[in-house]
């Protein structure tokens, strides 16, 4: 059974004075509730470079994993302004996200140096959270399915699965993020299926049917449960609505049945 994982994605917002009062708003919430933040649901966040020490000196105490959200696939060198895995490992941190829209289509990234990066986070005992996704064109002329397939296939290519822990999949319709639209419960699962399938042809089914596959793109509190009920629909990446406290609380208990 696969435990949903709902995870958040600050972006360049917060530094560390909001990340301390994003900490403290989380708390007051579960201590007004009296109860736990969310049942049977994983949480993740991924705070900006800087903040991510106030972020775990805040949260250390709850459950709550603390993620980076990109990382240089070079281990050291003269790369100004990159963080290396291990340089993360040392805050510490359990997760990065990687291939991530805006590192694909604002910074450039190519699929080669998004491998380059899965595979630099796995030998360093960092969980990649690899992010793909089609365009508007890109499913408007049909392609969404071999977009999808290739994005995958390249960022999987210099790694190998052992274990359904090995890897997180973040489906993000990049026509769905920061643009209020979001992917029909239908979409959702026809990508997150089709990405299931592949996954099981890269490795193994019985690793395929264990990967968390996360949905991402404008998922607020008033779509999360919808999304919630497809098969293969395992917990969102969420961007502007993890910025608030509870806004994120309300989507994690969308999906737990606990709101």
């Amino acid at each position: 059974m696969r435990k949903p994982l709902i995870a958040g994605n600050w972006k360049m917002n917060h530094n560390q004075l909001a990340t301390r009062a994003w900490c403290r708003r989380f708390r007051d919430i579960a201590r007004e509730d009296g109860r736990p933040p969310a049942a049977d649901v994983e949480l993740a966040i991924a705070p900006p470079f800087t903040s991510i020490p106030a972020f775990l000196a805040e949260t250390g105490e709850e459950e709550i994993s603390t993620g980076a959200q990109n990382l240089h696939q070079e281990s050291s060198g003269a790369f100004t302004g990159e963080l290396s895995a291990g340089m993360l490992v040392e805050l510490p941190v359990d997760f990065v996200i990687l291939g991530h829209s805006e590192r694909r289509h604002v910074f450039g990234e190519s699929d080669e140096r998004i491998s380059l990066k899965v595979a630099a986070a796995r030998e360093n005992q960092l969980l990649p959270y690899l992010c793909v996704g089609e365009t508007e064109d890109e499913r408007d002329s049909g392609r969404m399915e071999p977009t999808i397939e290739k994005q995958l296939q390249a960022g999987l290519s210099r790694i190998s699965l052992g274990s359904a822990d090995d890897l997180v999949i973040a489906y993000e319709p990049v026509w769905a993020i920061g643009t209020g639209r979001t992917a029909t419960r239908e979409q959702a699962q026809e990508a997150h299926g089709f990405l299931r399938e592949i996954l099981a042809s890269i490795c193994s089914s019985e690793i395929a049917r264990g990967v968390r596959i996360l949905y991402g793109g404008s998922v607020k509190a008033n779509n999360a449960g919808d999304l919630a009920a497809m098969p293969d629909v395992d917990g969102f990446l969420v961007g502007g609505a993890s910025l608030d406290a509870g806004s994120f609380l309300s989507i994690a208990r969308a999906w737990s049945g606990n709101d």
